[in-house]
């Protein structure tokens, strides 16, 4: 009897201390009122959360995807990723004109389209979690500090988790007074984090915002979301930014599905796509694509260019880490595709010639 008290406390304790955790901001808030009235009118939402149509059936071979990808797999690398670090003053500058790009790793992209700054996801803490000591760690630094990072027009948010939307990073955005375009629900996570109402853009798909000149269009994608837990709570989404004279396209987490050809077909194809290539699996294919489809959904954009971003930062599945790239490299190859590799902080200037350096091959570097 004594040793069954001593476990109902111990339950009871660890209950207690499972429910702290999960009250702390970096797990985001809640959908109430205005907010939730909203979501409920998508036609992305139905029965309390929002579904892919037609909807994610989950494959029951995990396990053996998971063997079959951990055999022999290297999934972080044996060298320091090369990181060309952005000076801070360079941020204090207005953005030029024209279209430039700079990859801070995984589906970070500091974007300078038509005179406005934009950055995709970003996400500049270490770890890739809600808590600061457990969860997939960065392989290499951002090229720029996190403190430093300033003079950022807007951001774009694809989706609600841990590797792309981070309480540390948006915080230190919204003091700079960056706006932040997201999905239907995200806006209650930055309102938890005490970002200004005013700073705030929730956008559900097809809808689109200005930002000095630069439409921010909200475009379908195929993933899923949750903080707490994968309750597809709040909306993900793509984003084409349509300035002046240049456009660039960010997918986000998606499986490939005909949203491509449709974005193509209602705003134009983009000048450049930044498209995610890694994190993905046999089973994962309806909400992570793999390099080949990555490629496929680039050339039904009709892109001019594209950036592979979604690899080589955190380890989150159970393919080698290089291998999105490699993958990726010679399904353009067959295809004639234009596709560029920059280290991590390399400038890429649209319609100026750049030269792809193998610097993920340690061996060629």
């Amino acid at each position: 009897m004594k040793i069954l008290r001593v476990l109902l406390v111990l339950g009871a304790l660890l209950g207690l201390g499972v429910w702290l955790i999960f009250r702390l901001p970096a797990f985001g808030g809640s959908f109430e009122g205005a907010r939730l009235e909203r979501m409920r009118l998508s036609p992305q939402y139905a029965e309390g959360r929002f579904e892919n149509k037609p909807p994610y059936v989950q494959d029951l071979a995990l396990l053996e995807n998971i063997r079959s990808y951990t055999e022999g797999q290297i999934r972080e690398p044996s060298f320091d990723i090369p990181v060309l670090p952005i000076a801070p003053d360079r941020l204090r500058r207005p953005a030029a004109q024209g279209l430039r790009v700079f990859w801070f790793g995984h589906a970070t992209v500091l974007v300078e389209i038509d005179g406005v700054r934009i950055m995709t996801d970003p996400v500049l803490s270490e770890r890739a979690s809600p808590l600061p000591f457990v969860g997939p760690r960065r392989f290499h630094a951002p090229p720029i500090a996190l403190d430093q990072l300033r003079g950022i027009d807007a951001v774009v948010i694809s989706h609600d988790h841990y590797d792309h939307l981070d309480m540390a990073t948006v915080q230190q955005l919204a003091q700079g007074g960056t706006h932040f375009y997201v999905g239907l629900g995200i806006g209650a996570h930055l309102e938890r984090w005490q970002v200004s109402a005013a700073q705030i853009h929730e956008l559900d798909w097809w809808q689109e915002a200005d930002v000095r000149g630069v439409r921010i269009h909200c475009t379908p994608a195929r993933h899923y979301s949750g903080r707490r837990s994968m309750d597809n709570s709040t909306l993900w989404a793509s984003w084409m930014l349509k300035g002046p004279g240049h456009s660039v396209y960010f997918s986000g987490d998606t499986g490939y599905a005909g949203h491509f050809s449709a974005i193509r077909q209602r705003l134009g194809a983009p000048d450049m796509a930044l498209m995610k290539v890694g994190a993905y699996g046999a089973t994962w294919l309806d909400i992570h694509m793999d390099p080949e489809s990555a490629l496929k959904a680039h050339l039904d954009l009709g892109a001019k260019v594209m950036l592979p971003v979604h690899w080589a930062t955190f380890n989150l599945a159970y393919h080698a880490w290089e291998e999105p790239i490699v993958r990726t490299l010679a399904a353009a190859a067959a295809k004639g595709a234009e596709l560029i590799t920059p280290r991590v902080g390399e400038k890429f200037e649209f319609g100026a010639p750049f030269h792809s350096q193998p610097w993920y091959q340690a061996k060629r570097w």
